[in-house]
This record gives C-alpha cells, structure tokens and sequence, in this order.
C-alpha cells in the first residue's frame, strides 16, 4: 500500500491498534525482566553480610551478569530473527525466571560469581530482540514514542519492586528457615516463567501474523515500512551482517551505550546500599524500598515525555545528549552532598530521570539507518558492548568504596566523566541518522 493512498484517520488507527496490543505485554516482559535483573542490589543488604561478601566481590558478581550477556547477545538477536520473536523471547523468559530463581542456593563467591554469569546468558538478547522486534512493526517516525513506552517498564519495575523487594526482605526472613534474601530471589523469579508462558500463547512474530489486524492494516504497515527500507538504502548500502561492523556509527554507538549503561548499572545495583547509608536515622528494609522508587517514579514521568518530544521534533542527538548532561549533574551533586537526604535524593532523581532520557532517544539513532539483518547485528552488538559497562559500573564503585573505606565521592566523580565522555561522542556522530529520519518522515 502506497503512502500516498493511506488515510490519516487508517494510519492512527492502525498502530494505535499495535500498540494496544503489544506494548502492555512487552512492558510486562521487561518490568520482570528488570526486576530479576536488579534485586541483587536489595539482596546484597542481607546476602553481603550472610555470605561474607565484601563490596569488591558483590561488585564484581552484580556485574559479572553483563559478562555472560555480551558473549551471548549477538548470536541470540540472530536466532532471534531466524525462529521468530514469539519463541525465542518465551525462551529467554522461562530459562532466565529459572535461574533467578536458582540464586537463593549462592552460597559464597564461587556460587554467587557462576549463577550471575548465568543469568546473564539467559537473558542474552532479550532487550535488542525487543528493539529489534519494533522495527517490525513501527515506522522510524513513531519509535522513539513505543520505545518509551516499552522502557519506562525499567522505571516502572524499580518503583514497584524496590518496595515489594524491601516487603520479602522484612516480612520474609525466617520463614521456612530461610533467609529474606532467599525469599527475594525465589519469588521474583517465578513471574518471568509465567510471562514467558503468556508470550509463548499471545506474542505474534510479525504483522502478517497477528489475526487482530485487519488486512488493510497489514498492508498499511508492511508498506510503510517497505518505503523505508527503501529510503534506507537510497542513503546507505550498509545492510549485511558483516557490513554493520563496517560502519563506524556502530562502534561509536557502542561506546557511548557502554558510557550509558556505566553508569545506570553502578547508580542502580547500588542505590539501596546508597540510601541505607543516608542520614536519615534508622531505615528497615520497606523504608529503602520506599525511598528508591522516588527517582524512578521520577524517571518514569519524565522519559515519556522526552521520547514524545523527540518524535515530535525529529531530533535524537541533542535529546540524548541532554539526558547525560542530567546525569552529569546528578553525580556531582551526589559527590559533594555526602550523605545529607535531601540535596542526595534529589541527585539520585537527576541521575534517574537522565539515564531513563538518554536510554528511550537513544535507541532510534542506530534503528535509523541499520536494517535488516544488520540491524539485528548491530543493535545487538551495541546493546553487548555497551552492557559491558554494566560489568564496570558496579565493580568500579565497589572497589572504589574498597580503597576509600566506605567513601564514595570519587566513584560519583568517575561515573560523571564517563557521562561527560558519552555526551561528548555522541555530539559529533555524522548527521545521517537526523537526514535519514527527515527523509522518511517526509515520506509519510
């Protein structure tokens, strides 16, 4: 179906339709996703002293998660495209709810180090599967608005599961004879095999199969993004596997999600021992569950409204590289404020609300101007590379607050220069992906 003879009235209509009956699901996938990501860091308040892990070995072992991740990413986004997204995605699901649930039986270094780096290979291509995955369904002018709307399920996931977390943790612990920490993992594994369950029943690979779209409205989306791919290649020939490797916007991406991801992972995996640490008095563990849901219900708010204001503009780089300039000011005032509650609550908010920004603009730069099976390579290879910082992150705080007995100034210093270099990187990327997104939107 020509562009030309789509009505405005059949277009919205249309992926409104799409993302009624996509997003909440895949929103859902990411809010258990994240949650079994990330509630090692409510664990570690109790699994630290249990299992005598020093703040180096928990760093380590928090980021050793993206170790297993990187190795495996590429090849999952692959399979991905070549099985479809229905199983694959239910396969990650099941397999990594399994082994979340599994880290209750750590019991040491060797056992906490093994089953994080397994994790991590399980969950290995679920999030560029999902970019990857909208490409399928969304034109490049309305997919910074969905990938919001997908990843505001990480905001999401830690305003509700940093106090559910927190409950298991202190309602939990001694139940069975088994610790809080135990508890936490097992209970929070379960709903990512649920889930997997439901995606295996209800996820369609493509429009062609999804039996609620009219065929009109198949047409309509098969032929919008017919005529992209088409304006893709007028600007670029870069559509092969080997090809994406070849293209230095690839590479730089990767540097500036590597900076990204740093420090959302270091801020994040530590943030309940940041806030235990604040001199507030005496905090259980609700409480800090509590209190960390304050800057991502933030982050939430504020990344909807960044993503729609992208589209609306058509601008990705500026937008990105505002939200790492947020980031840089949140940690600096974390450096200086120590640990007075409120000027670093309102640095952990800053931190939050900038890395959600940068995280849903910055996806629509490479989606751009890759396609294809290059598109499933790169976005997969700049989602492992860059994961890799969320190895980094964690570890550099850990073995910082190591060296400086518990202090860790110099840590909020660090993640502010690696924001400093990403923003930096991303400022003087080529133009194509800005002419390539005004190409197509004037195409619509």
């Amino acid at each position: 179906m020509s562009n030309a003879n789509v009505s405005p009235e059949l277009e919205t209509q249309t992926y409104n339709k799409v993302a009624r009956h996509l997003i909440p699901l895949l929103f859902l996938c990411y809010v258990v996703a994240f949650i079994d990501r990330v509630n090692v860091g409510f664990a570690k308040l109790q699994m630290a002293p249990d299992l005598q892990l020093s703040d180096a070995v928990f760093g380590f072992g928090a980021g050793i998660f993206f170790v297993g991740y990187f190795i495996f990413e590429v090849p999952s986004n692959v399979v991905l495209e070549r099985v479809g997204a229905r199983i694959w995605i239910a396969r990650i699901m099941i397999t990594w709810g399994i082994i979340s649930s599994a880290m209750m039986i750590a019991n040491g270094e060797t056992s906490f180090y093994l089953l994080r780096f397994l994790l991590g290979v399980s969950e290995a291509g679920f999030f560029p599967g999902i970019i990857l995955y909208l490409t399928y369904w969304f034109p490049a002018s309305r997919r910074a608005r969905m990938v919001a709307l997908f990843m505001t399920a990480i905001a999401i996931s830690n305003v509700v599961g940093s106090p559910i977390s927190g409950a298991i943790m202190q309602f939990m612990d001694g139940v069975n004879d088994w610790r809080g920490w135990q508890w936490l993992f097992l209970l929070e594994g379960i709903p990512s095999v649920l889930v997997g369950l439901l995606v295996l029943g209800l996820l369609p690979d493509g429009p062609r199969a999804a039996k609620w779209l009219t065929r009109a409205e198949r047409d309509l989306i098969e032929g919008q993004l017919r005529e992209e791919h088409l304006a893709k290649e007028r600007l670029s020939q870069h559509h092969s596997f080997v090809d994406a490797f070849r293209d230095a916007r690839v590479w730089a991406l990767a540097v500036v999600y590597f900076c990204g991801v740093l420090c959302f992972y270091a801020v994040g995996f530590w943030m309940p021992t940041i806030i235990q640490e604040l001199e507030v008095g005496k905090t259980d563990y609700l409480q800090i569950g509590l209190l960390s849901g304050i800057p991502w219900g933030s982050a939430a708010i504020a990344m909807v409204y960044w993503g729609h204001h992208s589209d609306r503009s058509g601008e990705r780089r500026w937008h990105s590289t505002a939200g790492l300039v947020l980031v840089i000011a949140g940690t600096v005032v974390l450096a200086l404020v120590g640990k007075d509650p409120i000027p670093a609550m309102t640095g952990l908010c800053l931190v939050a609300v900038g890395l959600m920004s940068w995280l849903v603009t910055f996806w629509s730069i490479p989606t751009a101007f890759l396609s294809g099976t290059a598109a499933a390579a790169g976005i997969a290879w700049i989602n492992s590379v860059g994961n890799l910082g969320g190895y980094f992150g964690p570890d550099l705080v850990g073995r910082i607050r190591m060296a400086m007995n518990g202090a860790d100034e110099a840590a909020f210093y660090a993640l502010a220069a690696v924001a400093f270099l990403g923003a930096i990187i991303t400022l003087v990327l080529p133009r194509t992906q800005h002419r390539a997104a005004v190409v197509m939107a004037s195409r619509e």
